[in-house]
């Protein structure tokens, strides 16, 4: 830390101090205004979540593939029971991705470059669903980048809690999108304290669908197979492009 942005931390701490005293004095004097200084402290007290995004956008930027399972947990309110898939992520930067799911057996989704195919036989057999990747302006098909690449232009960010997943501790971050035009009206994103990968995502979708995905035995920068990311049509299956 440089010595300008220590004296900013230490002048910070004060005004902090400063300001949480006035609470408590005014809590004396006036007892009524006992929650509204309890409130006003434990706001000032909040962990800032910048510093957990930054360390996750760190990381991102020093990874160049990553394979993982995945746990995928969808709630729609309209229907009741939990809907739970599983499978293999793949991805490689800038723009090749992958999830082969192992469940339900044979449903791929599958960014080559070019296209983005999203192929699940089993709920829509005989199609396939294939979207031209945008060149520039995105910041591709991924499930991890969207979060932590530039999350500070893009998103309001609001620390909620440290928590545990898998034995690691983790920093627990709700994003809230400034454009409206994603298709989740917020990101909650589990961030391991000790390696900065982003561990969980908890989604909250504008049709008010719930989706959770787990990722699990994470790998980075040890490669991933070329073929997981080509996509072809099987025999008899239509091209609907979007």
């Amino acid at each position: 830390m440089r010595i300008a942005d220590l004296i900013g931390w230490r002048r910070g701490r004060r005004r902090a101090f400063a300001a949480r005293s006035a609470c408590v004095q005014s809590a004396i004097r006036n007892p009524q205004s006992t929650i509204v200084a309890i409130a006003l402290s434990l706001a000032l007290q909040a962990p800032d979540p910048w510093p957990v995004l930054d360390h996750a956008s760190q990381t991102y930027r020093t990874i160049t593939t990553l394979t993982a399972d995945f746990v995928q947990i969808i709630l729609n309110p309209m229907i009741g029971a939990p809907d739970t898939t599983r499978g293999r992520l793949y991805q490689m930067r800038p723009s090749r991705f992958a999830m082969r799911f192992t469940r339900p057996k044979g449903d791929r989704i599958v960014a080559d470059g070019r296209y983005l195919w999203l192929y699940t036989p089993s709920t829509t057999p005989g199609q396939v669903i294939r979207s031209r990747i945008p060149d520039v302006g995105t910041t591709g098909p991924n499930l991890i980048g969207q979060f932590v690449e530039h999350p500070r232009e893009r998103y309001d960010a609001r620390y909620v809690r440290a928590d545990s997943l898998g034995g690691r501790t983790v920093d627990v971050v709700a994003l809230t999108p400034r454009e409206q035009d994603q298709p989740y009206r917020e990101a909650v994103i589990w961030v391991d304290r000790e390696d900065g990968l982003v561990r969980r995502i908890d989604l909250t979708e504008t049709g008010g669908q719930q989706r959770t995905v787990i990722l699990d035995n994470i790998q980075v920068n040890r490669g991933a197979p070329g073929r997981e990311f080509t996509f072809s049509a099987p025999a008899g299956v239509r091209v609907v492009d979007q």
